[in-house]
């Protein structure tokens, strides 16, 4: 059977490129489609697999900022010509999916979420810009909506990252999907019973993350709280920051199973599609206070795992921290709950769900 993957971006290492990954791994002949690369911000896995861009790359080397090349993404995923195959495994939450797949091949999109700034989210972003951007930015994202949807005809299966995705997936496309929880490395971590008094937020530092909610909590509790991440939300972050609130770039792998296990919890105020770094710090034993909505509700038993708060307000993420102080966790059982979603688990799921396929070439 050959297998072609198409990713929307390889600019920096995520979930959904490690997601990637775990695929790639599936299918060692695969070559990935994207539309622009930076090795040096990537896996260095990445260099021992076949990758091909979109005109968007040119004779650059490496990209850093995709975003300003969102406009074109559309047509740099159309004029991709894709080897002949028998299966195409688009992983999107962007243009990927848009890909012309060859006559006769099978599609899966395996979606992280249906476009956050097109759907959802776009009023948050338009927000964020200039008032004279604001129409040039309504125009865009309703073009991006168009030709998102029209891509929809060209899948044949989609695979929902989360059931909040599914759900997604369900009310924007109108199309149903299966529920693939991604794959974790749980087996990298391990219980940890003691901490070192601090709460502990790690991811890109981005505006939707919420990342506000927890300093501001922190500040009001006097708590200690360590940012481990680097974004375009830094500054700001920092601007509201009191004096318990400490801030740390990229960390290595181990640096970052150091954080999880000296942590006291891990605070979750996203809206997200999923959150793989909360099952990090659950496969460390650790609970999460996470943000009653989304992806969380997929991981986060409350009062066993972690706890929720129901509000994206300083108060309610206050208010879920001291009741997180006044319950007893057991580790051991935490971890236990993070192995459900481990890699190999993920891995299985995938290849089950292709082997029921009708794949002339299996």
């Amino acid at each position: 059977m050959k297998v072609v993957l198409v990713h929307d971006w390889l600019t920096n290492m995520g979930g959904a490129e490690k997601v990637l990954i775990y695929l790639a791994k599936l299918f060692p002949d695969a070559p990935i489609y994207t539309s622009v690369v930076n090795y040096a911000k990537i896996d260095p896995f990445f260099k021992t697999r076949k990758i091909i861009t979109t005109f968007l790359q040119g004779n650059r080397p490496y990209i850093n900022n995709h975003k300003k090349y969102f406009p074109f993404m559309p047509l740099g995923f159309r004029s991709l010509k894709l080897e002949k195959c028998d299966l195409v495994i688009s992983s999107s939450s962007s243009c990927a999916k848009m890909v012309k797949i060859p006559k006769g091949a099978i599609h899966i999109c395996y979606c992280h979420t249906p476009m956050r700034y097109a759907y959802f989210a776009r009023e948050e972003y338009v927000s964020r810009l200039d008032k004279w951007q604001r129409p040039l930015a309504n125009l865009l994202l309703k073009y991006m909506r168009y030709a998102d949807k029209k891509s929809n005809k060209h899948i044949d299966y989609f695979i929902a990252n989360s059931n909040e995705v599914k759900n997604r997936i369900k009310e924007y496309y109108h199309r149903d999907a299966t529920t693939i929880f991604p794959g974790v490395e749980v087996d990298k971590f391990q219980v940890s019973e003691t901490n070192d008094g601090y709460y502990l937020c790690l991811s890109r530092l981005v505006y939707y993350k919420r990342f506000d909610l927890a300093i501001k909590a922190c500040n009001a509790l006097k708590k200690r709280l360590i940012i481990v991440g680097e974004g375009e939300a830094l500054n700001d972050l920092k601007e509201i920051s009191g004096p318990t609130i400490e801030f740390v770039n990229r960390v290595d792998d181990q640096e970052l199973i150091n954080y999880f296990m000296k942590a006291k919890a891990f605070i979750f105020p996203a809206y997200e599609d999923f959150g793989i770094v909360p099952i990090e710090a659950m496969a460390c034993g650790k609970p999460v206070i996470a943000y009653h909505k989304g992806g969380s509700l997929d991981y986060v038993i409350d009062g066993v795992t972690g706890v929720f708060f129901s509000e994206q307000s300083p108060q309610s993420v206050t208010d879920a921290i001291i009741k997180f102080e006044n319950t007893m966790f057991n580790p051991f059982k935490i971890r236990q709950h993070a192995l459900k979603f481990s890699v190999e688990r993920f891995q299985k799921e995938i290849l089950d769900f292709i082997d029921k396929l009708p794949l002339k070439n299996k």
